[in-house]
């Protein structure tokens, strides 16, 4: 049976720091629009910032789904799943906002987190309501490696490379919602 939090403690707190990966959903307004999930977890990305917020890297990639959502609505929701140890899920739920590198709160944030070149915004997520399940129909895993291949690209396309990649790639999200603009 699913339980209700009041907020994130230092015991839950630990126990999201210690999963490699999480999920992040989004969704449009429109009834048509294009629900997103995406996978993340490069060690270093996420971290619980009090009781009732939380915040990620949002690296350069090949959508802007989730930036492109929040900037339209805000709702968004983070779930994490035990892969190791007992079974577990935790969804965050919340009102999230992208902060760019030219918002003046981008330092201190983007200050949070391990280094990653390619750094798009920093998403954070005020949290209205936590939730745990079972997570009995989630399948145990061993954790092999961090892959490094999105960092990788990030140097060899360089500040300028990511800069044209960002403005051509991600101004828009698949329907078509303004992204980086």
């Amino acid at each position: 049976m699913a339980r209700a939090f009041d907020g994130i403690d230092d015991k839950l707190s630990g126990w999201l720091a210690g999963q490699r990966v999480f999920f992040v959903a989004t969704a449009p307004r429109a009834d048509e629009g294009r629900i997103n999930l995406s996978p993340k977890g490069i060690e270093g990305t996420f971290v619980v910032v009090d009781p009732r917020t939380v915040a990620y890297l949002d690296l350069t990639g090949s959508g802007i789904e989730t930036v492109a959502h929040l900037r339209e609505n805000g709702r968004i929701v983070v779930m994490f799943c035990a892969f190791e140890g007992p079974p577990r899920i935790v969804r965050l739920h919340g009102r999230g906002e992208a902060v760019l590198p030219d918002d003046p709160r981008f330092g201190a944030l983007s200050g949070r987190f391990t280094h990653h070149p390619g750094i798009r915004s920093v998403i954070v997520v005020e949290v209205t309501g936590v939730t745990d399940s079972c997570g009995f129909g989630v399948p145990v895993m061993r954790y092999d490696h961090e892959r490094t291949k999105l960092d990788e690209w990030a140097v060899r396309k360089g500040p300028d490379g990511i800069a044209d990649y960002q403005r051509t790639r991600n101004a828009e999200s698949l329907d078509g919602l303004p992204g980086l603009v």
